[in-house]
């Protein structure tokens, strides 16, 4: 049988014991209380000022109108597509613009120029205003040949960027940052292009 004194201990102890989880409980209590409402103010702030990203950025950026210069059905002309895309602050950069567009395609069902997944690497203005353009193996690689699909190619890329920047007068055409003689041996690559009214359905003339 337990004396008075153990008694006493073991209150003591059980005593001590429920306020150690009473603490213990409190403390969790206010952790959880204290993790919602960082959640909340957190979600609260993104809401509020949602996060800027580059697509969003784009998509506020002035727009201006352009052409882009695609084969028709029957690939004997090259037409002309509107297309709007965010202004830019140089030439080297709305050239990369314009040949991005043309690189992704007809949005009205004309006959596309380049092939799929070419990639263009670099371009450079040199003094006397031709664009020199380096694209990707993919250019020579998957291009279809024939002599009218080479100058639909060619010609695509001269009109589009001649058209849209009046600065450009010729674009050159190079692969891996070097000179090519032909993309698949119809048509010399090793000079440059200007625009071509004549290769143009006569329509859009």
């Amino acid at each position: 049988m337990a004396t008075k004194k153990q008694r006493r201990t073991n209150e003591l102890r059980k005593k001590k014991q429920k306020k150690t989880s009473k603490a213990l409980i409190l403390t969790l209590i206010v952790m959880a209380i204290v993790a919602f409402l960082v959640f909340f103010f957190v979600t609260l702030f993104e809401v509020v000022f949602p996060p800027t990203s580059e697509k969003n950025i784009s998509s506020n950026r002035e727009k201006v109108q352009i052409l882009l210069y695609f084969s028709d059905v029957n690939e004997r002309f090259l037409v002309p597509e509107k297309r709007y895309i965010p202004k830019t602050s140089s030439a080297e950069e709305q050239i990369r613009a314009l040949v991005n567009a043309l690189l992704e395609g007809s949005k009205t069902g004309l006959v596309n120029t380049f092939p799929r997944n070419t990639k263009m690497q670099n371009v450079k203005i040199v003094s006397n205003n031709v664009a020199y353009l380096s694209f990707d193996k993919n250019l020579i690689k998957l291009h279809p040949g024939g002599s009218t699909g080479e100058m639909a190619t060619v010609y695509s890329l001269a009109n589009t960027i001649t058209a849209n920047i009046p600065r450009i007068k010729k674009v050159k055409f190079l692969v891996d940052g070097r000179e090519i003689e032909s993309i698949k041996g119809h048509l010399d690559t090793l000079q440059s292009f200007s625009y071509n009214k004549k290769i143009i359905t006569p329509n859009a003339r």
